[in-house]
């Protein structure tokens, strides 16, 4: 299945103008495209790779088979990549900005974010993943001599910062160069709903493997997963339901795949959007899911609400990362000497509490579990430390 939209994608001159960066780069022919280089420079980053230590649901402590961010980025990232090449999309800009989407997320999960958002609305301030990856593609990352950051394209930093919602240039004018008055291409408007297609598959896989979640309680309660996984069984009698289970996954997940292709190309359809400069002047956003798929995906996001993101096991991991979130924000806010060097050359310019933020967003789960007790062990003893 596929449709051609490609006029209303990132190609020819739109695409030359979104491949701007903030600063020169040397001229290399190599074959690879703006977008392959930004996925290279992303992949390669230090951000990126510590995603392999971020909790998704489960942290990496309950098993090793539970997904990691960077677990789930992948899978976001093969969604997003059937869904921009059935539709004739730049696969190389969706493949990009599904890389890098959560590069933004602190430890924990949701549970650290929003711990460390609540810390940051006592000082006036907020924190934003999306904003956060921003900042850290732009100034955190330093691998090149002559600048900071990893001086992605025009478009990659348009992506990160509007693929999942709109900002408002009153509220955010140091956002104003990314086009707040304009919807995002549709490479980056089928960034959350790739994101949404990878995770209630997966959350459903680990909340089973997990022991939280029951098949058969699943199938009861989750329309479009009782609808895979009767199409499966009838033609696997004889298979063992863990095996019927997850081909229902997976058929779940081409189920909504299909439907976000089909969806989007009727829209787009239907709109009469023939360019790119159509589909930003729209006023509202093209890529979304059918009716149906919609209601049965919020059915779906429900249960897992109900059963295994709120479960008591779970809330005592997010109770205790507020607890480690909150603890270290406060310490490092009494004692900023303590940070390290590069935090306290920050301070100046973004205030000490969005440089504690910041320092503390960056780290993996077992780092700041370490840095927690170090705090803790120190302070009883009526010493500090350096963590420099």
């Amino acid at each position: 299945m596929s449709y051609d939209l490609q006029r209303l994608g990132v190609f020819g001159a739109e695409e030359q103008r979104l491949a701007l960066r903030e600063h020169p780069a040397p001229l290399v022919v190599d074959g690879r495209t703006p977008f392959e280089r930004d996925r290279d420079r992303i992949v390669q980053a230090r951000a990126f790779r510590r995603l392999a230590g971020k909790t998704q649901v489960f942290t990496s402590r309950a098993s090793d088979h539970f997904r990691s961010r960077l677990t789930h980025t992948i899978e976001v990232a093969q969604v997003a990549r059937h869904v921009a090449k059935a539709l004739g999309l730049n696969v190389d800009l969706a493949e990009t900005l599904a890389l890098v989407h959560d590069i933004g997320h602190p430890p924990f999960g949701h549970a650290g974010e929003r711990a460390l958002d609540k810390c940051l609305q006592q000082h006036g301030l907020r924190f934003d993943h999306n904003i956060h990856a921003l900042r850290i593609v732009e100034r955190f990352e330093q691998r090149y001599a002559g600048h900071r950051g990893l001086n992605l394209t025009l478009g990659t930093r348009e992506g990160i910062i509007k693929h999942s919602r709109d900002y408002s240039a009153v509220t955010h004018p140091e956002l104003a160069q990314y086009f707040l008055d304009e919807m995002p291409p549709l490479e980056a408007q089928l960034i959350d709903l790739a994101d949404e297609i990878a995770y209630l598959t997966a959350d459903l896989d680990d909340g089973v493997e997990s022991g939280l979640l029951d098949v058969r309680h699943i199938r009861d309660e989750i329309s479009i997963l009782r609808r895979s996984y009767d199409a499966v069984n009838r033609g696997h009698t004889a298979a063992e339901e863990r095996f019927v289970f997850h081909d229902a996954l997976q058929t779940m997940q081409k189920t909504l795949i299909i439907d976000l292709i089909q969806t989007t190309a009727k829209n787009a359809r239907e709109a009469g959007c023939e360019t790119l400069e159509d589909v930003r002047k729209l006023g509202r956003r093209i890529a979304v899911f059918s009716d149906q798929a919609e209601s049965e995906r919020k059915e779906e996001k429900q249960y897992l609400y109900n059963t295994l993101y709120t479960c008591d096991a779970l809330e005592l991991e997010h109770k205790k990362a507020e607890e480690v979130v909150t603890e270290l924000f406060q310490f490092w806010m009494e004692y900023p000497e303590e940070l390290p060097e590069g935090y306290v050359a920050e301070m100046e310019s973004e205030g000490l509490a969005r440089v504690v933020a910041d320092y503390i967003a960056g780290m993996t789960d077992n780092f700041i579990l370490m840095q927690y007790a170090n705090v803790r062990r120190f302070v009883r003893s009526g010493k500090l430390f350096q963590t420099r």
